[in-house]
């Protein structure tokens, strides 16, 4: 009775604070729906409604702390339940086998992939003569080959490879065939013939006219700014980073500065702020207005209307979404007298986001977004309450901007660590240099630019934005390029992030001197990050690949081929080598590679003169092959169809884990081979 006495008045406490912890027990709940291995079927959805009702109801018959609780519970199954509806709203056919064929579909979205190749997304897709109900309604397709020009709207036809997109490259790693339903894309591939288009974009542009509108502004842009420059001018401007090499944006991340190139929090609030604080001082100019009209709440309207043309000229991707509906909130506040920048504005942005969009929570752009932006109100509130900044009036807004970097990059660098396992270590100088810059000339010139383009004057503003941005990549490649810029970080189990959420969540929304409580639970997640293991043995999913952990790091058995299954695994390991000089660590270059691990021994066979060379194995064999097998013995063996159903497979202390394993069976789980093959000979 003393604890919930002690819980009640906790409670009783914060009452008045508690608001901003609404999207965290909804986000708790659309976490729970991911992390459970079996599809929730309708009695359970039933149950959580009955549940979320039942609680809402009796929070009127209990105690004030006790009803907070039970309004919590109701947030948090609510929160399942929108997870759930989600998945089944977005649910469309999924190729289900390996095709090659014709290919045909309107060009609706076009980019470039992780090797450079262009890449376009496909819908009112047509392969070969696979009916309706099982065609995917969205593809996306890698150009290995010179094509003509292909813009948004077009329908195209080629020939190429299409396979279901694939699962995680090791278990518990990420699921991009989850990310793909989300998303709607049923099948991925290639092609290594051209394009060819079939009906220009002027038949049928419903639904990409303002795809063409961003196409042709960052063509433009890429003519005045040639070069590097101007794809970096195309990707702040319209979203568009197809004009930006390779070795740019490794730079860019190595520096800490890719995040200059998404549109999201930084690029609307800058542009907003800029076009707020423009029409409120022009206005104000302008005695017989300013003395009439609450000119305030008419530059928010202006800046409100510059977002929503932003958000539409930037393709509306889920990282330009948030960004808007964080500025829209905080916008709609001034509208209505409140403060604009709060942590209840911030919840209300999050709950926005995660009912929209419950499958953002999983995603890095999501998790550092909010981070940042909670972390920068909760400080900064916090020093206001303080009093002042000590020092000349001159100095706080440098003062602000150092802060707002460091503040910002301890609250996002151990989710860009997971994620992306590297730290770079001169971040902060980078922002320092390169934020400003933005902030003060890119933006205003964007801006300026999209007023004067009708009347043909966007090229001064444009070169001004060019010369900013030269600066930010001479930047990025100067910092990149200092010794120890970056190093390499090992993945941290799954349940660290969770950790370090939760405590800084507390930190961040507890009232009082009990919000330092949270520093434990901070502490405690890197320290379970510093023990982590990763496995002995990898093994692809399409078994063209297996690595394994040795004193000098991960050995792959081959040096070419499955290079983005190889890439994730090093990063993973924390391991900074490449394919090639991991596949030197394997000590067998024969047609059949051997590697001896303890008791057991893995072969990977991965063609059909090695299959044909191996017919017999023992006991403590494990054989991997991308190639169909019958062989005598009992050991293990792992071809294509038994890849398929376990999808990549991990070796821990003797332990086999398969990715099915530990993602269960969901809407988004592979079909069972039968299935597979029943299908492909329909």
């Amino acid at each position: 009775m003393r604890v919930l006495a002690r819980v009640e008045a906790a409670l009783l406490h914060q009452t008045g604070y508690l608001f901003p912890w609404t999207p965290v027990m909804v986000a708790t709940g659309i976490g729970l729906y991911f992390g459970v291995r079996v599809e929730p079927d309708r009695s359970v959805y039933a149950g959580l409604i009955c549940l979320c009702l039942t609680l809402i109801a009796l929070r009127r018959w209990l105690p004030a702390g006790a009803g907070t609780l039970a309004i919590g519970g109701a947030l948090i199954a609510a929160g399942f339940i929108l997870a759930g509806v989600r998945a089944h709203m977005v649910a469309e056919p999924v190729l289900s086998w390996r095709y090659y064929g014709p290919i045909e579909g309107r060009v609706v979205a076009i980019d470039r992939s992780a090797s450079d190749a262009l890449r376009l997304t496909l819908d009112r897709v047509r392969i070969g003569d696979v009916p309706q109900e099982r065609r995917p309604r969205r593809i996306r397709l890698s150009i290995h080959v010179q094509s003509g020009f292909i813009a948004p709207g077009q329908r195209i036809m080629t020939t190429g490879h299409l396979s279901p997109p694939q699962g995680p490259v090791e278990p518990g790693g990420f699921d991009f065939r989850r990310h793909a339903w989300f998303q709607r894309l049923g099948a991925v591939g290639y092609t290594r013939v051209p394009v060819m288009t079939i009906a220009p974009a002027s038949e049928g542009a419903e639904g990409v006219r303002m795809t063409t509108i961003r196409m042709a502004i960052s063509r433009r842009v890429k003519e005045l700014l040639p070069g590097e420059i101007g794809g970096f001018a195309a990707a702040v401007t319209t979203g568009d980073r197809s004009g930006m090499g390779q070795d740019t944006l490794s730079s860019l991340r190595a520096s800490n500065l890719a995040h200059l190139l998404a549109i999201s929090g930084l690029h609307m609030g800058l542009l907003t702020g800029f076009v707020f604080v423009a029409c409120r001082m022009g206005l104000t100019l302008c005695p017989p207005v300013a003395l009439r009209l609450p000119v305030r709440k008419v530059a928010a309207v202006f800046a409100l209307c510059a977002a929503t043309i932003y958000l539409m000229l930037s393709g509306g991707n889920v990282a330009t979404e948030r960004a808007f509906v964080m500025v829209s909130v905080m916008l709609g506040a001034v509208l209505i007298d409140r403060r604009a920048i709060s942590l209840r504005a911030v919840a209300v942005a999050a709950l926005i986001v995660l009912v929209l969009r419950p499958e953002s929570l999983l995603s890095p752009g999501f998790q550092m977004s909010f981070a940042a932006t909670t972390a920068l109100v909760a400080v900064f509130g916090t020093l206001r309450e303080l009093g002042p900044l000590p020092g000349p009036k001159w100095t706080k807004p440098v003062v602000g901007v150092v802060m707002s970097s460091a503040i910002a990059g301890l609250a996002t660098a151990p989710i860009g660590a997971a994620h992306f396992n590297t730290m770079s270590h001169y971040g902060l100088l980078a922002n320092l240099l390169s934020v400003p810059v933005m902030g003060l000339f890119v933006v205003p010139s964007a801006v300026i630019a999209a007023l004067l383009a009708p009347f043909g004057l966007e090229t001064i503003p444009l070169t001004v934005m060019g010369w900013a941005l030269n600066w930010i990549l001479t930047v990025s490649n100067w910092v990149s390029h200092l010794d120890g810029a970056q190093s390499f970080v090992v993945s941290p189990p799954w349940y660290v992030l969770p950790f370090v959420a939760f405590g800084g969540l507390w930190m961040a929304l507890w009232q009082g001197r009990r919000r330092w409580i949270g520093a434990g639970p901070v502490i405690l997640a890197f320290l379970l990050w510093n023990s982590g293991y990763r496995p002995d043995v990898l093994i692809a999913e399409s078994g063209g690949l297996v690595g394994v952990m040795t004193e000098q790091g991960r050995a792959l058995s081959k040096s070419k081929g499955s290079g983005f299954v190889a890439g994730v695994w090093l990063e993973n390991d924390g391991d900074g080598v490449d394919q090639i000089e991991a596949a030197l660590r394997w000590p067998d270059s024969d047609i059949v590679q051997r590697y001896l691990l303890k008791d057991n021994e893995i072969i990977h066979i991965t063609g059909k003169k090695a299959a044909r060379a191996f017919d017999e194995c023992r006991d403590n064999q494990i054989i991997i092959s991308a190639v169909a097998l019958t062989l005598k013995g009992s050991c293990g063996v792992f071809d294509p169809d038994r890849l398929y159903e376990t999808g990549s497979l991990s070796v821990l202390d003797g332990k086999l884990t398969s990715s099915a394993d530990l993602a269960g069976h969901r809407l988004w789980s592979p079909k069972p081979a039968g299935d597979r093959r029943s299908s492909q000979n329909q």
